[in-house]
């Protein structure tokens, strides 16, 4: 199922004014349109994507801010996000993997506008309409939602994600990875794969099967252990997630944000390196990030 909406020329307002210029640079092609990540912490970045502005995962909790989640554990975080709610440029809308307090804690829950736009999961829309937001869009499994300006077209499509192992991914909060597709006078500039927070298994085999050529990827790392079950990807997972979609760029996130995760970014580069892997690039926290646009046919 398709649901979208047309962008007026006037973006919403979102978090407030830009205060500083956490985009620039950002690549520029032969028709003016740019495309960049910028990594604020953990699951959080902002995307600018031709057109289009997105936030994902909104955690803007301070380092020792203690978050919860769920069935009485609690982890804290160790290190500052490089951004303020207050500083973020406006946005049309939030990319949300899962409602979990380390990918849309307190301080999103408090600082962003309600009528803000949200796509996100079934579960975590429930969540969010209980907590005041108004316009939420939840996106089953293979479901589109797409944005549309005079000449550009962003498609997101919810692709599958599980959080845990086996069983116990049902106990846990309702996870999605999102696939973004920016068009352009009807063709194709970028696939950006985001992966959420999931483990490597036979769910992502569909992903490029499905989805086609990915150019870029998110990928969420760390290694997430409670009680001794992974949770996330470590260095293994991710290395073979990165095997199975092989992007042009992969950029990790969501690797040490928080004290529950015990796999490191060196980690996965040591072994991506030792696979011969191409294309990994880390990015530095509050540092922006040009993702690879298609260049359009002569």
């Amino acid at each position: 199922m398709t649901r979208s909406v047309t962008l007026s020329p006037e973006r919403h307002e979102g978090a407030g004014e830009i205060r500083g210029d956490p985009g620039m640079p950002r690549a520029m092609t032969e028709t003016g349109t740019t495309a960049s990540v910028t990594f604020i912490g953990n699951a959080t970045t902002l995307l600018r994507l031709g057109d289009f502005t997105l936030l994902t995962d909104p955690a803007f909790g301070a380092a020792g801010t203690r978050v919860h989640l769920g069935y009485g554990a609690w982890t804290k975080r160790v290190k500052d996000p490089a951004m303020r709610l207050a500083d973020l440029p406006r946005v049309d809308a939030v990319l949300l993997s899962h409602f979990h307090s380390d990918h849309f804690d307190r301080v999103a829950s408090r600082g962003l506008p309600r009528d803000l736009q949200v796509v996100t999961t079934v579960q975590a829309r429930r969540a969010l309409r209980r907590r005041g937001f108004e316009a939420v869009q939840a996106l089953p499994t293979w479901d589109v939602y797409e944005w549309t300006s005079a000449r550009q077209r962003l498609r997101v499509t919810a692709v599958p994600a599980k959080h845990g192992p086996g069983a116990v991914d049902r106990l846990l909060p309702e996870t999605m990875g999102s696939v973004l597709e920016l068009e352009e006078d009807g063709r194709l500039r970028l696939r950006l794969y985001i992966t959420g927070d999931t483990l490597f298994g036979p769910h992502l085999t569909a992903i490029p099967r499905r989805c086609g050529e990915i150019d870029a990827m998110l990928i969420h790392l760390g290694g997430t252990r409670l009680l001794g079950l992974l949770l996330t990807m470590d260095d293994r997972q991710g290395v073979a997630t990165t095997e199975l979609i092989r992007p042009g760029l992969t950029v990790p996130i969501h690797f040490n944000d928080y004290k529950v995760m015990k796999s490191t970014l060196s980690d996965y580069l040591a072994r991506a390196r030792e696979h011969g892997l191409e294309g990994v690039e880390p990015i530095s926290r509050g540092a922006t990030m040009s993702l690879p646009l298609r260049p359009v046919p002569a």
